[in-house]
């Protein structure tokens, strides 16, 4: 029986220059036309990042800031890498109560209707 170490096309033990992978691993070149350097996106709003950068994209979307429960939730998934199920599950909650918190918000002035329609009754009816 052959020793692990004896197998000669292992990827990791192979010379760097005959490894399939290395040649893409490079730093990205700019394309012709780019903005060099690329100008960081400025927002008011608080930007989540995974634990592993240091720094944020340069550019990300801020159509859907975290804000309440979702926020929370969305805060508390980022501090779990990425390739956990728990963060992306928790990405996955997060939407789901962001879509009850705005059924909820949008049926509030219907609901203080209804409470005070509620109420003006009941002192009539006194």
């Amino acid at each position: 029986m052959s020793n692990r170490r004896d197998i000669e096309s292992r990827g990791v033990d192979l010379d760097p220059r005959q490894r399939p992978g290395i040649p893409m691993e490079q730093p990205p070149h700019p394309r012709a036309g780019a903005q060099i350097p690329i100008a960081q996106q400025q927002s008011p709003y608080p930007v989540l990042k995974h634990g592993g950068r240091r720094e944020i994209p340069p550019v990300y979307g801020t159509a859907v800031p975290p804000k309440g429960l979702s926020g929370a939730l969305r805060k508390l998934a980022y501090h779990y890498p990425d390739h956990w199920a728990r963060h992306w599950m928790m990405l996955l909650m997060a939407d789901r109560v962001d879509s009850w918190e705005y059924r909820l918000r949008r049926m509030l002035p219907l609901a203080a209707v209804l409470v005070v329609g509620g109420l003006t009754v009941k002192l009539l009816k006194r």
